[in-house]
């Protein structure tokens, strides 16, 4: 009876893949993510609906616009927890349930939707870009549909004409251009039925559109009716049940349009150029870019040029608190208590004219002076960090106290000053700051993305006895789980190796080998492709046909601390130029990584082998830089490679770089990174920062300088050791590498000159000048010995580009 039932239940939930272009999804089929021709199409061409890559090996089931030059997402059912680039689908199952499942948890669905339904039903994509499911109930004379689910009722960060925005919904940014996950700007119906954007960070939130300092009534809004209904249509008029409303600069001309809650803060129309392909601005919520909040952090200001376009710089007397991360604002380079009424300190008051701080004010006060204003900052003690002062309409002054400095900005439409409590000495001593300073102010931080695999099935017998012996899964994990117990308490060095098997599997999600597996995919570990200090790497085939690199790592060097840095901390990484680790082997004495493998080997080896032309070479500067700038910029967890040389950057098929052997990585959490302490000097002798030899704060900045010295070598084909040259009277001279090339660029005449001196002589001469030029100069600007002279590795993406 039981396995009757067993039976029944697996033809209840059997699907088939979708074989041919169609609009529509049959009951009981599926679209996978490994099949690219599994997208529902829309019956006009415009929209398409399938998996849509957001990060190596990261998908996720989206609709998207189709004639502009590049797919346009407009909407998203899984956008914060991307599944994997295998065996993962959507499936519409006979019982109704849309259901999105991801490699190997296909019992624990990533996306649902939680129908269910008797009738026969099809999943739709709309000729308007609307997704969805609908039930079919034939009669004699027609057939009746009813939408049970539709995408529109569930939009991402975009709004298409005809899909109603409700107090059920909202449009919430992705992070960045290049992170589609949730972000921090919101467009949604208030409380007081208002339509508003919102600013929600990690610490504070803050509306500020429209000008939160107004009234609704003030602004022609109305807050009576409780509707909450906002709509654009394809003319371009947008209107809203609060009474708001505007036109497009182009209305009333009918185009493909879409109102999108960008990633930088702004509300923006857009309108789809036929000719050109493209998405134009049509309009936007704000045309001051710094009116957003929580762009630059606390102690801040934010700045706009035309040229540059948006800024932060900190005030003056704070100082930046992490380079890399502007929404953490600046901290103060005087001592937080020094604004105590305590220390005996002095205060003076700085004026920052046309400028603004807004929100947590302590109070505001009509005074009559800008004395009494002071006074009462003062008498506040260090809960006041400074003050807004601005004339009403009273003919006396509004003193705004501060107990924060925030979403500051200054415009010459902002009427009245902040006047910026400092320590006289601080005061007198710091310089101003610059306002346009090249840096990114835009918070774009990513997440780790699951990378679960499963091997595929043999045949479909093997796949009705995995699923018949589920149902002796739970008294099968329970005897295990009390012969593991005894075992725990009679035998403890078993148990210290258990244990790093069950965090292995619960922090990062890959498959688990055994020894004798990894020893049958390499024939016994026979065809060594690599060797270094950590251990061997040898080639092999696994079972399911996958070429892989098997990392043995030695013993004496690498123990199990080590093993477990390497193994989390890939788990945290995804991007294209990273290395794709699939698993491990955890048994005895054996600690092995099993990796992607790279059929071009390191960089190393083809910098010997003279198989890299000028255009690889660039192009592995370019990508090994992103990957690092990806480690150190955009991590949830800080990571240092700490070992950054050729042969650490491995080339794929297409000689694309991947960044490899974390070993000596080190992680830190965001907060801690002022504070980042190693217990041992790690990295190889002629890549190492002097920070290392010297003792000094270990930084991200290290990897910069080991990158620089990587270029170098990638340029000059050399060794960073030692240089060999004649010198005036013919005897050898000794310099390390950097040395060399800056003398050589300081004394050659002209550029040329030393481009000729300094590029390996393999490359005939076929190279191209000004990449060669810029090349050498960031590497000189990444190997300087002061470490806060160096970039950023995105700035130094930025100048290679």
């Amino acid at each position: 009876m039981q396995i009757q039932f067993f039976l029944l239940f697996l033809l209840f939930t059997k699907t088939i893949s979708l074989t041919s272009t169609t609009d529509t999804l049959p009951q009981g089929s599926s679209l996978s993510v490994e099949k690219p021709n599994d997208i529902l199409i829309s019956s006009n061409g415009h929209y398409s609906a399938g998996f849509i890559q957001v990060g190596d090996n990261a998908f996720c089931f989206s609709v998207y616009f189709t004639k502009s030059k590049q797919p346009t997402v407009v909407w998203m059912a899984n956008r914060d927890q991307p599944v994997n680039g295998k065996n993962s689908k959507l499936s519409l199952f006979n019982n109704g349930n849309l259901i999105l499942t991801d490699a190997e948890r296909k019992r624990t669905p990533i996306w649902s939707i939680s129908t269910f339904s008797t009738f026969p039903l099809q999943l739709q994509l709309q000729n308007n870009g609307n997704l969805v499911l609908e039930t079919l109930q034939k009669t004699e004379k027609s057939t009746n549909v009813t939408i049970i689910w539709q995408s529109f009722d569930f939009p991402t960060d975009t709004l298409l004409p005809g899909q109603e925005l409700t107090e059920h919904s909202s449009l919430v940014s992705s992070k960045s251009k290049t992170n589609f996950s949730s972000g921090f700007y919101k467009l949604y119906f208030d409380n007081d039925n208002a339509l508003r954007l919102l600013f929600k960070g990690p610490l504070l939130a803050s509306v500020y559109w429209p000008s939160p300092w107004k009234l609704p009534i003030d602004m022609g809004r109305s807050t009576y009716n409780a509707t909450k209904i906002a709509l654009l249509d394809s003319f371009g008029h947008f209107t809203s049940s609060d009474k708001y409303q505007f036109h497009t600069t182009d209305y009333p001309n009918k185009f493909h349009r879409l109102l999108k809650m960008d990633h930088d803060g702004n509300l923006r129309v857009y309108s789809f150029n036929e000719k050109m392909k493209t998405w134009e601005v049509t309009w936007q919520a704000t045309q001051e870019p710094c009116e957003v909040h929580g762009i630059c952090g606390e102690n801040s200001m934010c700045s706009y040029d035309h040229v540059i376009g948006r800024t932060c710089f900190c005030l003056k007397g704070y100082k930046l608190k992490n380079p890399h991360d502007w929404s953490q604002g600046c901290e103060p380079e005087f001592k937080p208590a020094d604004l105590s009424c305590n220390r005996g300190v002095s205060f003076g008051f700085l004026r920052l004219q046309n400028t603004e701080f807004f929100g947590y004010d302590l109070n505001v006060t009509k005074v009559t002076s800008l004395k009494q204003c002071q006074d009462l900052c003062l008498g506040l003690c260090e809960r006041c960090k400074g003050f807004q002062f601005k004339f009403n309409r009273e003919s006396t002054y509004d003193c705004f106290t501060k107990t924060l400095l925030v979403n500051g900005r200054d415009s010459h439409n902002i009427d009245g000053d902040v006047f910026l409590k400092l320590p006289k000495n601080t005061l007198l001593s710091s310089t101003m700051p610059l306002k346009h300073l090249p840096l990114n102010c835009s918070i774009a931080l990513s997440q780790p993305l699951n990378r679960l695999y499963e091997k595929p099935s043999k045949n479909s017998t093997l796949s009705f006895l995995v699923w018949f012996a589920l149902g002796f899964g739970v008294f099968e994990i329970t005897m295990i789980f009390i012969v593991w117990f005894f075992l725990f308490r009679t035998n403890k060095n078993n148990d210290n190796v258990d244990q790093v098997q069950r965090h292995l599997l619960s922090a990062t999600g890959f498959q688990k080998f055994s020894y004798s597996e990894l020893k049958t995919a390499t024939k016994g570990f026979t065809k060594e492709i690599g060797r270094g200090g950590g251990g061997i790497v040898y080639k092999g085939i696994l079972d399911d046909d996958r070429v892989a690199a098997v990392k043995c790592l030695n013993e004496a060097h690498q123990g199990e601390a080590e093993f477990l840095a390497e193994i989390s901390t890939i788990g945290m990484l995804n991007h294209m130029n990273l290395i794709d680790m699939w698993g491990y082997c955890v048994e005895g004495k054996h600690r092995i990584l099993v990796y992607e493998y790279m059929e071009h080997g390191s960089l190393a080896e083809n910098l010997c082998s003279n198989s890299l032309d000028w255009n690889k070479r660039f192009n592995v500067a370019v990508g090994t830089a992103k990957g690092l700038a990806y480690l150190h910029e955009e991590c949830l967890e800080w990571v240092l490679h700490c070992d950054v040389k050729p042969h650490n950057i491995l080339l794929d098929t297409k000689f694309q770089p991947k960044v490899a052997d974390f070993g000596l990585s080190k992680l830190l959490n965001r907060d801690d990174r002022d504070s980042s302490v190693f217990s041992r000097i790690r990295g190889t002798r002629g890549y190492m920062a002097p920070e290392w030899v010297y003792n000094l704060k270990i930084t991200s900045k290290v990897d910069v300088y080991s990158y620089g010295i990587v270029l170098l070598e990638m340029v000059s084909g050399k060794s960073p050791m030692e240089i060999h040259s004649l010198d005036n009277s013919g005897g050898i001279e000794h310099h390390r590498m950097v040395t060399w090339v800056m003398e050589k660029v300081k004394n050659a005449p002209t550029t040329m000159f030393w481009i000729e001196e300094i590029v390996d002589g393999n490359l005939e001469g076929k190279y191209d000048v000004n990449q060669v030029e810029n090349l050498v100069k960031v590497a000189l600007k990444c190997v300087k010995d002061d470490m806060n002279e160096r970039p950023s590795m995105s700035q130094v993406v930025e100048m290679l580009l």
